[in-house]
């Protein structure tokens, strides 16, 4: 991660494929017209059951104005289907996301002892503060490139390679290609405990879920950065209160292309979701924040039994 630039954005129009809940744009009947009532009513000393709450799942999802890369996966965790958009097995560079991976192969590779205290501190910066500084210490601790073949290997990756950046001559941890189905099994590697071990795990996730800051100026510094951002604001009150929503972002504004490399990955005990991007510089750090929101917004689904709500358009910001 290096420094990022926030700018002034104006507005576009995402288009919602199907009738899908969306959070924060529900429709909403009016008395006027559009509400209903019954008459009916449930049998004496039987309690009506509550509807089952929204989930993730496979739908139609449109996000226009990305000007370079845009992918997306999902995986059901119950039927291990993965879905996502046609180029899901395209790649981008993982940026801060693989830093959940590194905090991971660091805490599971010690075993049954406890890590110093100044390094357990770095494991839950480079989570929460997505802390550049830790993580290289981390990297290290772990062998260097050598956690990448762990990583491939362990969870079963197929599209993942390590990379050397031009003009340098070591491997980047933040440069490490990947699709949006590998991160999504890297999220399942990191769920079901395969990445940091049984003692670790819930450590992990739970770091995932106090990860801080915003995509505020403030907030974004040269060797950390505020990333509580994306998928998890695309989510309905009715998904975030089923569990807790573990986040890792990775996101930097590479000088070589001129373009933010930017992606999301949130885990939860249904399901896993990815959404990589690459898109022009000019158009801001919270624009790719929007992306990912929006793919969450747009892959909300009522379960059966529920009532079915028709969406309302949702807006992504862009120049």
């Amino acid at each position: 991660m290096r420094p990022r630039v926030t700018l002034v954005l104006a507005i576009t129009t995402v288009v919602l494929g199907g009738l899908l809940l969306v959070p924060a744009a529900y429709a909403r009947l009016a008395d006027s017209g559009g509400s209903t009532s019954s008459t009916e009513e449930a049998p004496v000393g039987i309690e009506p059951s509550a509807p089952p709450p929204p989930t993730l799942a496979a739908a139609p999802v449109t996000v226009k104005g990305v000007d370079g890369f845009f992918s997306w996966a999902l995986l059901d965790r119950e039927s291990g289907k993965i879905s996502g958009s046609k180029n899901m097995t395209s790649t981008n560079s993982t940026e801060s996301m693989i830093k959940v991976w590194i905090v991971s192969d660091y805490l599971r590779r010690l075993g049954d002892k406890t890590p110093p205290s100044a390094y357990l501190k770095m494991a839950s910066t480079a989570i929460r503060d997505s802390n550049d500084d830790a993580t290289n210490a981390l990297y290290a601790a772990v062998g260097g490139a050598s956690t990448l073949d762990r990583l491939i290997k362990m969870c079963n990756l197929t599209e993942t390679a390590k990379e050397i950046p031009a003009g340098e001559n070591r491997i980047w941890w933040s440069y490490t290609s990947m699709s949006p189905r590998d991160a999504v099994r890297m999220g399942e590697c990191v769920k079901d405990g395969t990445a940091a071990g049984p003692k670790w795990t819930e450590w992990v996730l739970g770091e995932m879920t106090k990860v801080r800051g915003t995509t505020a100026a403030k907030d974004q510094r040269a060797r950390q950065g505020g990333g509580r951002w994306g998928i998890i604001d695309g989510l309905p009150q009715g998904i975030v209160k089923q569990g807790p929503v573990s986040i890792k972002n990775g996101w930097t504004l590479i000088n070589a292309d001129g373009k933010w490399h930017l992606n999301c990955l949130a885990i939860t005990d249904d399901w896993v979701l990815s959404v990589m991007t690459r898109y022009s510089g000019a158009k801001g750090l919270d624009y790719g924040a929007d992306v990912c929101a929006s793919v969450a917004s747009q892959l909300v689904t009522e379960q059966p039994g529920a009532v079915l709500r028709v969406p309302q358009p949702l807006t992504v910001k862009q120049s």
